[in-house]
């Protein structure tokens, strides 16, 4: 079963493209809302956590979200800390759930993730596919999405995402999302590519992520 990824910055529409896969039936691994669970019930993490930021970390409802987001994303330092605690627990978390969807008798699965690379998950995978859209479109977008949001703010999260460039760079492949080219038929012609490539994978193969990323 081949694992890919699948990323893009705020905005570009990842996440539809990843409903389009869903509909035909491949497996979707949401790896920002499934950091909030494995945050809330990875005992592992949750003491690492605890640790590392204080009892005011977690409240009786669950993880102090408010807490952790002022004490972390003011500081760059806590930020990577917050990262270096959390990362790896996903990695373990997607790594289980993969093994799951091998038994299943799944082609191949997807893992959505604004931070791929950021976040070194990219290593589990076999092939990435980037969405992509000009930062203006993107910045409409999110606009549009998220009426709480400034200009700024859009801004300072694409600062802190690798830039589109680089993405394409490292890209197996490309799905355009640019209100130019449709994505349905890029969806169906990638997924046509990705369960033949999947077809002509050794059973005994153990993947390795392209040391060229």
């Amino acid at each position: 079963m081949l694992k890919i990824g699948i990323t893009g910055g705020i905005g570009s529409g990842k996440t539809v493209v990843c409903r389009l896969f869903a509909l035909l039936g491949v497996p979707v691994y949401d790896a920002d809302t499934r950091a909030k669970w494995v945050m809330n019930h990875d005992p592992v993490l949750r003491a690492s956590l605890e640790a590392a930021f204080g009892p005011d970390t977690y409240t009786e409802a669950g993880l102090n979200r408010t807490f952790l987001a002022q004490l972390a994303f003011n500081s760059p330092e806590q930020l990577a800390r917050l990262n270096a605690l959390v990362h790896p627990r996903v990695g373990h978390d997607f790594a289980a759930w993969a093994t799951a969807q091998q038994h299943a008798g799944h082609a191949y699965v997807l893992k959505e993730a604004a931070l791929l690379y950021e976040s070194g998950s990219w290593q589990q995978l076999d092939r990435i596919i980037t969405v992509y859209a000009p930062q203006p479109i993107r910045e409409r977008r999110v606009l549009h999405r998220d009426p709480h949001r400034t200009p700024q703010d859009v801004l300072n999260i694409i600062g802190k995402q690798l830039s589109e460039e680089e993405k394409l760079r490292r890209a197996d492949f490309v799905v355009r999302n640019d209100d130019a080219e449709p994505v349905l038929p890029q969806v169906l012609a990638l997924h046509a590519q990705l369960l033949a490539l999947a077809a002509t994978a050794a059973p005994a193969e153990t993947p390795t992520a392209p040391s060229a990323r």
